[in-house]
């Protein structure tokens, strides 16, 4: 039987380099998404990447000059589709704060655990790697950012105050999250919530 990646000069016969180029980025994304998110780094090499999407070595090269480059687009991708289930799950709990904390710490803990890959890449491996630890630092500051702003702190409200607090709230965050996908927090998703509601600090508001 033929290699894929053997036949796959005929499957893109006429299709713009452009497009060539995005689906061989996007298997090659998908196929260390599945190897971060079930070996870990460990299981992350250009042949094993490559061998997984069914891509020649060269084909790589084309778009990531390194596994670490490569793994920070897995970690973009991952973030993204998180980012873009928060806004439907904030806009459903309506204008109460304590709910919409609810459903963003449910969609957080839900969306990576659904998926236990998603939750390797965003909470856990992510320590080790220091591309991943910066994508991550950027993302938490990101999440203390939209914190100040859901809870509509003002100018005119002390600055440090507000930041102190959205920063143990974002901290906090991360480290239940990793608490949920270790298993240490038992498996009832709903009671885990409820309690983080309750504990975790909100920044004031004005």
């Amino acid at each position: 039987m033929a290699n894929p990646a053997e036949t796959a000069p005929t499957r893109w016969a006429g299709m713009p380099l452009a497009a060539r180029r995005s689906e061989r980025r996007t298997r090659l994304v998908e196929a260390a998404f599945e190897l971060f998110g079930t070996q870990g780094e460990a299981g992350v090499s250009v042949r094993a990447v490559c061998r997984a999407g069914n891509l020649h070595a060269r084909y790589f090269y084309e778009s990531f000059a390194d596994t670490d480059q490569l793994l920070g687009a897995v970690y973009d991708k991952v973030a993204a589709e998180l980012a873009e289930r928060l806004p439907a799950a904030l806009d459903s709990a309506g204008d109460d704060l304590a709910e919409r904390t609810r459903a963003g710490i449910h969609t957080v803990l839900d969306f990576s655990s659904a998926d236990p890959r998603r939750g390797r890449v965003l909470f856990t491996e992510a320590r080790a790697n220091p591309v991943l630890a910066a994508r991550r630092q950027a993302t938490q500051t990101a999440l203390m950012d939209a914190v100040l702003q859901e809870t509509r702190i003002r100018p005119a409200a002390d600055p440090r105050l507000a930041r102190v607090g959205a920063a143990m709230f974002t901290g906090a965050m991360v480290e239940l999250a990793q608490q949920w996908l270790a298993g240490g927090l038992g498996d009832d998703l709903d009671a885990v919530v409820g309690h983080a509601a309750a504990l975790l600090p909100t920044p004031p508001t004005v």
